[in-house]
């Protein structure tokens, strides 16, 4: 579903789409209407995953630290899979538990910031 610079990573269990607008300067003219000077329309992907070993966050966390890259999605706008360059917000990766000896992590999430 996902792919971060042509590499598929898994599947995320919660995957959401937001579609930002981002403004310039907008002000209320003397009739109270605004002006609005929206210079971007961006998106903005939310995504948990379900418990992961350790070789696949592994696989995850490498993919995005990079300062941008490609990420291919679904886009609900678009109506099709595209690809759009993006950031990595915090990352978050707490442990879930230790299985004779096999770490397992529970819900790592992050967002992916349109650049």
């Amino acid at each position: 579903m996902l792919k971060v610079n042509g590499v598929s990573i898994p599947t995320p269990k919660s995957f959401k789409v937001n579609i930002l607008d981002l403004d310039g300067e907008s002000n209320r003219n003397a009739k109270g209407e605004l002006i609005r000077d929206r210079i971007a329309v961006k998106r903005k992907l939310e995504c948990e995953w379900a418990p992961l070993t350790m070789s696949q966050i592994s696989t995850i966390l490498n993919a995005v630290k990079d300062v941008y890259f490609q990420v291919e999605y679904p886009d609900p706008m678009a109506g099709a899979t595209i690809t759009k360059t993006f950031y990595v917000g915090d990352r978050t990766a707490p442990m879930y538990k230790n299985v004779n000896g096999e770490i397992l992590w529970q819900g790592l999430q992050m967002d992916f910031i349109e650049k």
